[in-house]
């Protein structure tokens, strides 16, 4: 473990299936305004670190650019190297991490970060970013925030249950929860990129306690790889609590798809 309290490059081993099946993905619209705002042309190179599936990868080249994705699980690049050829798309996909930067990069236009940055040691980072960005670049952190919604009643019983199942003590949960907590654009105005503006788009779709269950195997704190030899009984704890909020098994997700855009100034 390097540079970060809780940094295990193989911590979502388990969660690759659920992931590119059951996470919101990023709107064409959001990547559209995150390139008009950065004034990217087609062929800008982009670095997608911490690429996971590669959601944002995949996103990226279909709009046009030039991509590489970077990760540090094997199984999460072969997911991301799958659904690029089914789709017909070009990405580069490359094993490392922030603590890991593969060595001949070469310099990028934009370094996207989709619900990745806060694994990494962020001051770090970004000062290895600003030796990697060309001038006028970017780093853009894309996240999903759920709004508070009767919609998203659901994510209140997952966290119940999943909290009975020890999630609230993960080192970057506690992290987050502590009082000197910061949030990503205050670490970004003590950095290079401190011209910093943002772009958002709400998103909606039905789930069903599977897509729910599916989900939370997604997750770092609830994977089944986390929770060993207790997955089935918060299996069953979830789908009790989910049928208890709504015996129609129906649910509906509502979430600002953001996107944080910071530059030099």
């Amino acid at each position: 473990m390097t540079g970060h309290p809780d940094y295990e490059p193989h911590r979502f081993q388990s969660a690759v299936p659920y992931y590119a099946r059951h996470r919101l993905d990023y709107p064409e619209l959001l990547i559209r305004r995150v390139l008009a705002a950065t004034g990217l042309v087609t062929g800008g190179r982009v670095l997608d670190l911490g690429c996971g599936t590669g959601f944002l990868a995949l996103a990226f080249a279909r709009a046009g650019m030039s991509v590489t994705a970077v990760d540090p699980e094997p199984e999460m690049l072969e997911s991301g190297k799958s659904a690029a050829a089914d789709a017909g798309l070009t990405v580069v996909w490359r094993s490392g991490s922030s603590f890991e930067m593969p060595s001949d990069l070469g310099l990028v236009d934009l370094v996207a970060m989709g619900r990745s940055f806060h694994w990494m040691d962020r001051p770090r980072t970004l000062n290895v970013l600003d030796q990697l960005i060309a001038p006028g670049g970017a780093v853009v952190l894309f996240d999903d925030d759920h709004l508070k919604a009767p919609e998203n009643r659901w994510r209140d019983v997952l966290d119940a249950v999943s909290g009975r199942y020890g999630a609230d003590r993960a080192p970057h949960r506690a992290a987050r929860a502590a009082a000197d907590y910061r949030c990503h654009e205050s670490i970004l105005l003590e950095s290079p990129f401190r011209r910093i503006e943002s772009a958002g788009v709400v998103v909606t779709r039905e789930l069903s306690a599977d897509d729910i269950v599916g989900y939370a195997w997604s997750l770092s704190v609830t994977s089944k790889q986390a929770l060993g030899e207790r997955a089935d009984a918060f299996e069953a704890d979830l789908r009790q609590a989910l049928a208890a909020l709504d015996p129609s098994g129906r649910f509906r997700e509502v979430a600002d798809m953001r996107a944080v855009i910071a530059r030099r100034p």
